[in-house]
């Protein structure tokens, strides 16, 4: 249960800069990234240990309510490090075989998925401190780099270097001004 604190902890961090009790009622109740990341958390914590079965069995109810809710669908089986942000809720999806890093932020529209065949095979790793701009694609097995910026409906199928600006369909290297100014408040 620690190490869901310590997600947890992390993710509310990114969205108001402070971890106290009363932070997290006002983000909870208000900020419907805040509410989902909490039972997210809870579920990956939970899952598989058998003396808390119950009470994981009512954070998958919940998180499939606010799944609903919210239009997200972010699977607790995915790798996902802590200082998670949502930007905005509506249409975010995750496959449960993504990796991601620290420090990232989903925005709306967002879909990192799987490609069953061909080269790019598999599922996505995610860098550290990356924005991932409304309505980005991340298909198949994609390794984004570190500090990289995904812009808006951009449609990735390659590798994106660190510090990369990315942007098109399919994605093409902008620049190189990375996520700077788009990652904030970041967890060490």
């Amino acid at each position: 249960m620690r190490r869901f604190k310590e997600l947890f902890l992390s993710d509310l961090y990114r969205y108001k800069g402070s971890t106290g009790f009363g932070t997290f009622l006002k983000c909870y109740y208000t900020i419907p990234g805040v509410r989902y990341s909490f039972w997210l958390r809870l579920c990956t914590a939970l899952a598989g240990r058998r003396a808390w079965f119950l009470v994981y069995l009512f954070a998958r109810l919940r998180l499939r309510h606010y799944s609903f809710k919210f239009g997200f669908d972010i699977s607790h089986q995915a790798t996902i490090g802590p200082g998670l942000y949502i930007g905005h809720f509506g249409g975010i999806i995750v496959n449960a075989k993504a990796k991601i890093g620290k420090n990232v932020n989903l925005s709306q529209g967002v879909t990192i998925g799987q490609a069953n065949r061909g080269s790019r095979q598999g599922c996505a790793e995610i860098g550290d401190c990356v924005y991932i701009g409304p309505g980005a694609k991340i298909v198949g097995h994609v390794i984004v780099g570190d500090h990289a910026a995904i812009g808006a409906n951009a449609v990735v199928t390659k590798d994106v270097p660190n510090n990369a600006v990315v942007g098109g369909i399919p994605a093409k290297v902008l620049s190189y001004n990375g996520s700077a100014g788009y990652v904030n408040r970041v967890v060490k």
